[in-house]
């Protein structure tokens, strides 16, 4: 290949001392009176000299992917490298513009919620790995030149400096006030382009019943727990300490627990991907088997406005039947409507329990245009669909054209989980839990035992 190069860069320069000469002699009578027809020569020599030098290489022409793709299954035309092996117990993650990344952690890691990642050389790889904040949590954005970090009880921001990769250690308040819970505690933020921040927050149950996820128990009607959750909260992405009850505004209810949120840039709206219910056939066993508890109800994908209600805990939806209906705890026998009718319906279902964490629609211009616009979901894995092997463990893609898919999922990326056989959530090496998008279009994935992060990558 070198010496194919040095041929065509030795006619190249051939070339060029010959138009030189024929071009001089051409011109050499207006010297003294066109001054630029006498400096055209050599414009036309230094323009041929830049043609013939070999094209500086991109940032993306200088990755390469692993053999085997860092374990993944991909798309033909896509490959992998494993930007990092292991960064802590990652769970959602961001990328600057310049390429810096950042992992929220759910536990600490050398006493600190956030990892950050630089690659030094342009080979993809994270060769400095640093940790800061004292919070963990899931929710990390950045956004208006800070890191935006949701810990299980507020949202704080932490501000970012050109050219370093540690944020300022001094973080501010952005809202606070939301309930310590054991369960679905998660607090991650999206961002419209108005200045406004979007907080889920998760309802501490299952399906508000009387007695907690005890069999048989009714649920509570109207469910007390909707007042301060099961929902998403707006708040100003600006105004420090803004308290959950007094300044958020209620924007939408009824989502049992969303980890999975993203604003769609080109249509400016919240989309969110819903965690359904738990245990059918173990509460009503007269009602459900196994099989169908195994996979009922949906996981929903909501298209989200203000004032929707999507109808948990009274509500889920049948992707089976294509009928959102009413749940057995307020008197549903798995086929009657009833005050379902009027609840907003999901814009995709998912089958039951594969977890969906994040949600990202895709901007970049690295991948074929049959991705633009379209939705990757992280989907993080089952661990109650027993008897029947559990499900999961893979980033699909949602073709959009709108508001709304245009076509069926389908699977995009799978092999984190190392195995094909997983009767419980330790069986799975690796689950995925967080996405974000490179300046280059390229597309990162997070694993939640490790913190093992994959940069997915394009050619044609």
């Amino acid at each position: 290949m070198y010496k194919v190069f040095t041929e065509i860069n030795l006619w190249c320069q051939l070339f060029i001392i010959g138009l030189n000469i024929s071009l001089y002699g051409a011109l050499k009578w207006l010297n003294n009176k066109i001054i630029i027809m006498k400096n055209l020569p050599l414009l036309l020599v230094m323009l041929l000299i830049m043609a013939c030098q070999p094209q500086e290489k991109t940032p993306s022409d200088r990755l390469r992917a692993d053999d085997d793709n860092g374990g993944l299954t991909l798309p033909d035309g896509f490959s992998a490298l494993v930007v990092a092996e292991e960064t802590g117990r990652g769970r959602h993650i961001t990328v600057n513009d310049n390429g810096d990344i950042y992992v929220s952690l759910q536990e600490h890691n050398e006493n600190k919620g956030i990892a950050c990642l630089r690659d030094t050389n342009g080979n993809g790889r994270a060769d400095i790995i640093e940790y800061t904040g004292e919070h963990t949590g899931t929710g990390i954005k950045i956004h208006k030149n800070y890191l935006y970090f949701g810990s299980d009880t507020a949202i704080v921001r932490y501000p970012l400096t050109e050219g370093e990769l540690l944020p300022l250690t001094e973080w501010e308040m952005i809202a606070r006030g939301f309930p310590q819970e054991r369960q679905h505690e998660a607090k991650p933020m999206e961002f419209d382009n108005q200045g406004n921040m979007y907080v889920t927050v998760g309802a501490p149950a299952n399906a508000c019943m009387e007695q907690m996820r005890t069999k048989g128990s009714p649920g509570m009607d109207p469910c007390p727990l909707l007042e301060f959750s099961g929902g998403i909260w707006r708040f100003r992405d600006d105004v420090p300490n803004q308290d959950q009850m007094t300044d958020g505004v209620r924007y939408a209810t009824g989502i049992r627990h969303a980890v999975a949120n993203s604003w769609n840039s080109n249509v400016n709206e919240l989309y969110v991907v819903q965690h359904g219910r738990d245990q059918l056939h173990q509460f009503f066993p007269e009602l459900y088997d196994t099989q169908q508890s195994a996979e009922l109800p949906a996981e929903e994908f909501f298209l989200v406005t203000e004032g929707s209600d999507f109808g948990w805990p009274y509500c889920y939806y049948d992707q089976l039947q294509n009928l959102k209906v009413l749940a057995p705890e307020y008197g549903g026998d798995g086929n009657i409507q009833d005050r379902c009718e009027s609840k907003q319906d999901p814009i995709m279902a998912f089958p039951g329990h594969i977890a969906p964490n994040d949600l990202l629609f895709y901007t970049g211009d690295m991948f074929p245009e049959e991705y633009r616009n379209g939705a990757f979901i992280a989907f993080h894995g089952s661990w109650n669909r027993a008897p029947e092997p559990q499900a999961g463990f893979f980033v699909v893609f949602v073709p959009f054209d709108g508001q709304y898919p245009s076509g069926e999922w389908q699977i995009f990326a799978e092999g984190f989980a190392g195995t094909s056989a997983i009767n419980s959530t330790s069986d799975a090496t690796f689950r995925p839990c967080g996405l974000a998008q490179g300046p280059d279009g390229s597309l990162y994935v997070v694993d939640s035992n490790y913190g093992k992060i994959w940069r997915i990558i394009y050619s044609s």
